[in-house]
């Protein structure tokens, strides 16, 4: 009977530590969010004012200032808790602010513009921090995913709710130059 009862202590204790570690890795890899998407919010607010700068200078690339206010409001409106679906709006955003600065580089007056330069050393700043996150981020991930996916969490996965995140990758189409033809 002492036996049993201590095979069953042994039982629940290893399972409170198998729930807890769950919880653990769940909640880290929400705080590492957490500190992205504090910067993303700063990003968002700064992409206004460095739009609005460039179309003074290049009004004829109306399409390419488009493109960044929509992937900008594209990424504020997905869902707060959605992490997955953020990872890939902010791809998107990521790949059509990298067209803004190429413009920067192809007109000589926006280039010397001093709050375009402001502009874009605040947001440049705020892209290192973002890199920083990203690296904090995919390392709760990978220790998240690793443990709902091995053994012995595999097996109380759907018992405990695991939830697997994606990492916070470059895409492949932000891997590749920006393309500016002015023809």
């Amino acid at each position: 009977m002492i036996i049993l009862l201590g095979l069953l202590i042994l039982v629940v204790l290893l399972l409170v530590g198998i729930f807890n570690r769950f919880v653990k890795n769940r909640n880290t890899v929400n705080d590492a969010w957490s500190n992205i998407d504090v910067a993303l919010k700063r990003r968002y607010d700064l992409i206004p004012n460095l739009v609005e700068t460039v179309k003074g200078y290049a009004k004829h690339e109306k399409s390419t200032l488009e493109d960044v206010t929509n992937a900008r409001n594209a990424a504020m409106q997905v869902p707060k808790g959605d992490i997955n679906a953020q990872i890939k709006a902010e791809n998107q955003l990521q790949q059509s602010l990298r067209s803004i600065f190429a413009l920067g580089e192809a007109y000589p007056d926006l280039k010397a513009n001093t709050n375009f330069l402001d502009l874009q050393e605040k947001l440049n700043v705020i892209e290192e921090n973002l890199e920083r996150s990203r690296r904090y981020y995919n390392g709760t991930v990978r220790e998240n995913n690793t443990y709902g996916e091995s053994f012995p969490g595999v097996l109380f996965a759907g018992m405990f709710k695991y939830q697997h995140f994606d990492f916070f990758e470059v895409d492949e189409a932000s891997r590749a130059n920006v393309k500016v033809d002015f023809s």
